[in-house]
């Protein structure tokens, strides 16, 4: 028989997660999670339908969950719920327990978004903007930031780690800056992953990156082997979009507390050509995800 571990699955108290559920609810305001107000509201807080809108699930699933009659939601679902009703890390956590699933780790990789960020985010609609972890993982992205970089949310495995992507399909990540610009921003890459591994470096995510990234690209082995280390951000860049052409923007970073979560946001010089560019970019994006045009896109 293994060893018993505190982490494994438990089974799920529904009344719990119920009342838990329907009270975060019930607490939120339509302009908390970057919706409008509306029309005068029967109940207080938000609808069922609007929570389940926001975490990219079916409103009956989300309805079976409140009345005691879902199945036992996956981590992935009660992650998405946790940022949908903007919960903070304690609550998240608990939430986690009563569902009878393991807590994930707050430290460094943590897919739960910090609420402060999340609350900035919401506010960012005319200009790209995401959420990074510390190793570079894509926790949230805006229509603008997908439309220009891709749509990297819940992609599978390590495909949704920027050091993975640049170095080992390096014709997409590497297209939307010029070439120039590819040696500098690989050597930026290595010496982040480097500073965020000793944080993050006890953990399986980091230690699988790098031993991924050493076993299958030569150029990041012999730029690892340099021992550089810096965590940049900041910065003037160039981008390139294949339908708008390039532009130059500044990355602006806020990050959280312990440096774990970092929201980044591109904008242009007023009244410029690059402002103009991203207002095209705009509508590209409104026609591509068309799909979701009821999603908030602080959750795409």
């Amino acid at each position: 028989m293994p060893p018993y571990d505190a982490r494994m699955m438990e089974p799920m108290d529904r009344e719990a997660v119920a009342e838990f559920l329907r009270h975060r609810r019930e607490q939120l305001k339509p302009s908390d999670v970057g919706l409008p107000d509306g029309a005068r509201r029967r109940a207080p807080g938000l609808r069922r339908e609007e929570v389940a809108q926001l975490a990219m699930m079916s409103t009956d699933y989300y309805t079976r969950l409140e009345q005691q009659r879902g199945p036992q939601p996956s981590t992935q679902m009660l992650s998405s719920i946790s940022r949908a009703l903007r919960l903070t890390s304690d609550e998240r956590d608990y939430l986690f327990r009563v569902a009878g699933q393991a807590v994930p780790d707050r430290i460094g990789t943590s897919e739960h978004v910090a609420p402060a960020l999340q609350r900035v985010f919401d506010r960012l609609s005319d200009t790209p903007a995401l959420i990074i972890s510390i190793l570079g993982e894509t926790l949230l992205q805006n229509t603008l930031a997908a439309t220009l970089f891709g749509d990297h949310v819940g992609a599978p495995g390590l495909e949704r780690f920027e050091p993975y992507r640049w170095f080992l399909h390096p014709d997409e990540a590497r297209s939307h800056y010029p070439p120039e610009d590819h040696d500098r921003n690989s050597r930026a890459q290595v010496a982040g992953l480097r500073a965020a591994s000793a944080t993050a470096g006890a953990q399986a995510q980091a230690r699988m990156l790098v031993t991924e990234l050493t076993k299958h690209s030569d150029e990041f082995r012999r730029l690892w082997e340099r021992q550089e280390v810096a965590q940049r951000f900041a910065d003037h860049k160039t981008l390139i979009h294949p339908e708008v052409g390039s532009f130059e923007v500044d990355c602006q970073v806020l990050f959280t507390e312990d440096r774990g979560q970092a929201l980044l946001v591109l904008t242009p010089e007023p009244r410029s050509e690059a402002e103009e560019k991203i207002r095209l970019l705009s509508v590209l994006g409104r026609e591509r995800f068309g799909a979701r045009a009821g999603t908030p896109s602080s959750m795409r």
